[in-house]
Order: structure tokens, then C-alpha cells, then sequence
């Protein structure tokens, strides 16, 4: 391989080559350049490289991206003289102090020092500001105002800002979303198995003897709710029991105020067949549940039974909890900007939707054990 280094990375090197093989003539300008695919089979690269040599030669303005065509030889009038775009990603979360976003950003951010590229992070949500569509809207236009390279978007709750998600596609930016997906908008998504989460914890609470099971909710205007709420509503059917209304309604908790939530408790434990179980959406649920339930004179488990769907929260909820969900949430972020990388070295096929899979932890698992009763929990 010709090289401008014998010591030289390996993504150098191919650069190297492939700027040679443009100033020779061998590809035209305005005319398809070689593919991410081709680089690493040419090459007998990793995909990782080879996305780094096009993105940097994008960045110097020798190639462009068009969406939806792939990667061109830029005409002469679009190299620009010593003046390359922001080689950023732009990374739109909100809830950052959960260890769960937390945890998606750290992923994201560790594939952007591999290949070189900076993160713009912001958090559509303050401690003492909740996120919203008009504060993630502010944050996309300022990406795409900015130049960035792509984005990886945590969307807020419901279909809110398609014109700006719209748009983002049209000026050729690369969007991942992460957690959720978009039923408006096609998109590359990458999410966990909701429906089996659904599925999984309502068998094993059916099988723990558990036949009534009310279900509590943060988002409701969101996929991977509706796709958990899904799978537990066919746990149900399976085994054979009742599906009320009153149980798996698709209704708000966290976020109410206190007395709303407790109405909603009380009405639920003193209904002539009452839950011995609650399916909580994640740890924050798990806590204001256990919470509520003992102001309403309620021990749990020895009451009622807590399972919670994930394991984003304030802290470690599983020695509360029957069982618990454990979301790969740094997998989430990685798979995504490796994801969007792909789209930005030039990768052409439709929308991708990643699913991936999710670990279950029993409390028989677990090192410690928690009970809330009246007056504290021991």
C-alpha cells in the first residue's frame, strides 16, 4: 500500500492513497467515490477505519455526503480553501443525572474519541427545568446551524418537532434516536426489546402467583412504553387472566401530584379484587410506589409486590423489587454513533431499527434486601 508514513496510522495511510488516487484522475469530480464497504474489503480494514478515512477527507472538503445518493468527489467550487466543516456530533438527551442517559452518552462519547470526533452534548432537562419540545427544538436547530457531523437524539415524550427532524434529513445530516422511535418519521433507531420486558417480568410475577397486577406509568407518548404495555398485556392473555382497564390503563404516575397518585392507589387496593403486584416504568416509579404505598399503610413486598420495567432511577431499586429489567444503556449509545457513523461515511440503505436485548434480575439474585413499611425502610 502506498503510504505517506511507514509509521503513520492505518486510517493516514489509506487516506493518503485515496487522495492520491483522486489527484491522479482516477475518479472524476462529481462522481461516486468508493464505499465504506469497498474501503474495508480493499483494505482488509475494520469498518471503525474506514469510516475515519472518509470522514476526515470529507471534512477537508475533498469528498461530500449527499443523503440518500452516498459520497461524491466534491466539484472543484466545493473545496473550499483551508476551511473544513466542525467534524462534531451532536448528542440531544434529557435526564442526564439518571445513570441510565448517563450511561447512553458515555457510549456515544467513547466512539466519537475513537474516530476523532467531538461531542456537543446537551440536556433538554434541568433540575429545575423539565424537558420539552420547545427546549429540544432549540437544540437541534443549534446543531444543525453548527455543521455538525450527525446527530443522536433521546426525543422527548410525543411526536413533536418533524419539521426540524424534516429538515435534518434534507441538509443530508445523519439522525440516530435512541430509547425510542418515531412512528412519523422514518428514522435510524436504536432501542431494547420492550415488548419482551413487558412480556418477561409480567410471566415471572404471574408464576410468583401474582393474578392482579396494576401497572404504573412515567411517559405514556413514547414506544417503548406502548410496546412494553404490549408485551405485558399478552403475558396476561396467555396465562388466561382478566385484562381491566382499570389496571393497564396507559395513565401517567410519576409526574402527578401527591395526592392524585395516592387516589389512584387507594382506588386500585380497595377495589373488591385488588393488586398484590405493581409493574412500576422504572426505578424513579419504583420509589415514588414504594413511597406512596407505605403513606397509604402498605408494607411492601409483604402488600404488594414491585417489579419495575427498567433500572434507570435515583439508585439501586432491585433489593426492593421482585424483579427488575437491566437496560444495556451503554450498548445503546455505542450502537448508535457507530450507526451514525456509518451513515456519514456514505451508508445508503433505508432506516435501521436496532433492537437489543435486556438482562432480568430476580431479588433472589440480588446481595441485599429491602422493605418499606411504616416509618421508614429497613
Amino acid at each position: 500500500m502506498a503510504g505517506d508514513g511507514r509509521g503513520a496510522p492505518l486510517y493516514q495511510r489509506i487516506k493518503a492513497e485515496l487522495r492520491a488516487a483522486v489527484a491522479r484522475g482516477e475518479y472524476e469530480p462529481g462522481s461516486p467515490f468508493v464505499t465504506q464497504r469497498e474501503l474495508c474489503e480493499r483494505y482488509g480494514v475494520s469498518t471503525t477505519t474506514a469510516v475515519k478515512a472518509l470522514n476526515d477527507l470529507v471534512a477537508e472538503g475533498l469528498l461530500v455526503r449527499r443523503q440518500g445518493r452516498g459520497t461524491f468527489v466534491a466539484d472543484q467550487p466545493e473545496r473550499t480553501a483551508g476551511v473544513a466543516p466542525v467534524r462534531a456530533v451532536a448528542c440531544i438527551v434529557h435526564g442526564l443525572p439518571g445513570a441510565h442517559v448517563s450511561n447512553v452518552v458515555s457510549g456515544v462519547e467513547s466512539v466519537c474519541a475513537e474516530l476523532g470526533l467531538r461531542m456537543y452534548l446537551t440536556d433538554t432537562a434541568r433540575p429545575d427545568v423539565l424537558a420539552s419540545p420547545e427546549r429540544e427544538a432549540g437544540a437541534l436547530r443549534e446543531a444543525m446551524d453548527s455543521g455538525v457531523t450527525g446527530i443522536v437524539l433521546y426525543p422527548v415524550e410525543g411526536l413533536h418537532n418533524s419539521a426540524l427532524l424534516s429538515e435534518a434529513q434534507r441538509r443530508g445530516i445523519p439522525l440516530v434516536l435512541v430509547d425510542r422511535y418515531r412512528t412519523d418519521i422514518p428514522t435510524d433507531a436504536v432501542v431494547v426489546d420492550n415488548f419482551a420486558i413487558g412480556y418477561q417480568l409480567t410471566r415471572h410475577l404471574i408464576d410468583a402467583g401474582h393474578e392482579r397486577i396494576v401497572t404504573l406509568w412515567s411517559e405514556t407518548q413514547v414506544t417503548s412504553v406502548q410496546d412494553r404495555l404490549t408485551g405485558h398485556v399478552q403475558a396476561l392473555r396467555e396465562a388466561g387472566l382478566p385484562i381491566s382497564p382499570q389496571f393497564t390503563a396507559l395513565r401517567p404516575y410519576l409526574g402527578q401530584p401527591a395526592a392524585a397518585r395516592l387516589g389512584l392507589l387507594r382506588t386500585a387496593l380497595e377495589s373488591a379484587e385488588p393488586p398484590t403486584a405493581a409493574l412500576c416504568a422504572n426505578g424513579y416509579v419504583v420509589a415514588a410506589a414504594a413511597k406512596d404505598l407505605v403513606a397509604l399503610g402498605r408494607t411492601v413486598p409483604g402488600d404488594v409486590e414491585l417489579a419495575g420495567m427498567d433500572d434507570a432511577g435515583p439508585f439501586d431499586l432491585l433489593g426492593l423489587t421482585a424483579v427488575t429489567a437491566e437496560l444495556p444503556s451503554r450498548e445503546m449509545g455505542v450502537t448508535a454513533m457507530r450507526l451514525l457513523a456509518e451513515r456519514a461515511a456514505g451508508a445508503t440503505d433505508g432506516p435501521r431499527h436496532v433492537t437489543l436485548p435486556t438482562g432480568v434480575h430476580t431479588r433472589d439474585a440480588a446481595s441485599g434486601y429491602l422493605r418499606a413499611v411504616v416509618g421508614g425502610t429497613a
